[in-house]
């Protein structure tokens, strides 16, 4: 199984140079694509669990 980032900035930026785009919130940055369906939503917090940091790389395609 390949390496989780966990690191909210680091996933921000990865989401940010894959194309997603910012679209607010309010605890969280919603990230929405003219690709995806659907936004993903990114708690604002240093780490991520490595729960919610494999479901955001999904989301994304990453894995």
């Amino acid at each position: 199984m390949p390496d989780i980032e966990t690191n909210t900035r680091k996933v921000v930026a990865r989401l940010k140079q894959d194309g997603w785009k910012a679209i607010g919130g309010g605890k969280r940055d919603k990230f929405e694509h003219t690709d995806r369906p659907y936004p993903i939503v990114v708690p604002r917090h240093r780490e991520l669990s490595i729960g919610v940091a494999r479901s955001i790389a999904r989301q994304a395609g990453w894995i």
